[in-house]
């Protein structure tokens, strides 16, 4: 895997030297930052995905008039721990000299990917489900473009911050 992100950091850089495209390390850091972010979280979405439409399905014999909400709470536990993996090892990475406690980031995590993974996960949906009647197998599609630039942003200057 690390060949692949170096490669990726390659490409990236590669990019700005041909387009010419003035930009500081820092800078190009960032944006290799937010691509592997961007990866991540599509691999955490269909997985998430995936999560929600097998419960939805598993619970179906049973008529529960609320199994989105069941859904939604059994993806979450689960794509949380894979997103938590995969940023803690390649996205947000902990540079040379400083610390991160692993279990303090993955809290965090839980907590910033509960405000918006549940709490507004479930706002959202039920907006979308009970007042604009949209199926609720395409709900989580929608959501996904408000959840994710929020994650990013609270991820990277909260839960994965490294301690001095």
């Amino acid at each position: 895997m690390d060949k692949y992100i170096k490669k990726l950091e390659e490409i990236i850089y590669c990019f700005f030297s041909v387009l010419k495209i003035p930009a500081s390390d820092k800078t190009k850091s960032s944006i290799i930052q937010l691509v592997k972010f961007g990866i991540v979280g599509v691999s955490n979405t269909l997985l998430s995905y995936f999560i929600n439409i097998s419960i939805l399905f598993l619970l179906s014999p049973l008529e529960f008039d609320y199994d989105w909400v069941v859904a939604i709470a059994g993806s979450f536990i689960l794509s949380v721990l894979w997103s938590f993996y995969w940023n803690n090892k390649y996205v947000f990475s902990v540079e040379n000299g400083k610390k991160r406690s692993w279990y303090k980031a993955l809290f965090k995590s839980y907590i910033s990917y509960g405000v918006t993974g549940i709490v507004l996960n479930i706002f959202l949906s039920y907006i979308w489900i009970e007042i604009f009647d949209v199926s609720k197998y395409i709900v989580p599609l929608l959501n996904i473009f408000i959840i994710v630039p929020i994650n990013f942003v609270v991820n990277k200057l909260w839960a994965f911050k490294t301690d001095k």
